[in-house]
């Protein structure tokens, strides 16, 4: 599996209060192939902030998938009824929402999503690599488990 670690790294340590599962994913990031599908050799980045007085986290997703090719994710994480979740918006007029889960079976400290989609269950999951970066996985549910059909490997943009 890739990037199994066993000890939490310090930069994937979360951070105090409903949101702080989400501390180590604050930033800008940009992704690096690390999967054999088309989805997995994208470029993507990934720009997680606080807003609205620290009470949301709002990723900003831009992939570009070739030439005249964009997509882009707009989701707000914060407190829900249910915990931790998420609420996203794309570009071809899709929108999904979701609650915070346990991933153990990918990565003892992963941080993961799950959301019933129209073609069923699905699953978003990020992990430390142990170098400084995470991966990114989107899963779907199937009879025998979950079924992997993109992963990236983000590393954080300077500035």
């Amino acid at each position: 599996m890739a990037g199994l670690i066993t000890t939490i790294p310090d930069y994937w340590r979360p951070g105090r209060g409903a949101l702080g599962l989400l501390k180590p994913l604050l930033g800008a990031w940009e992704a690096q192939p690390a999967g054999p599908d088309g989805a997995s050799r994208m470029r993507c980045t990934r720009r997680f902030a606080p807003v609205l007085n620290g009470r949301y986290i709002q990723l900003d997703a831009a992939w570009v998938a070739g030439p005249g090719r964009p997509y882009e994710e707009l989701a707000l994480f914060g407190k829900g009824a249910d915990g931790l979740v998420f609420h996203s918006f794309t570009s071809d007029g899709k929108r999904s929402h979701g609650v915070a889960v346990a991933a153990t079976d990918v990565d003892p400290y992963a941080i993961a999503f799950e959301a019933e989609m129209p073609a069923g269950r699905a699953r978003m999951v990020y992990w430390p690599d142990g170098a400084g970066a995470f991966y990114f996985a989107v899963e779907s549910r199937t009879q025998k488990g979950w079924s992997r059909f993109m992963q990236h490997r983000y590393v954080l943009l300077p500035g």
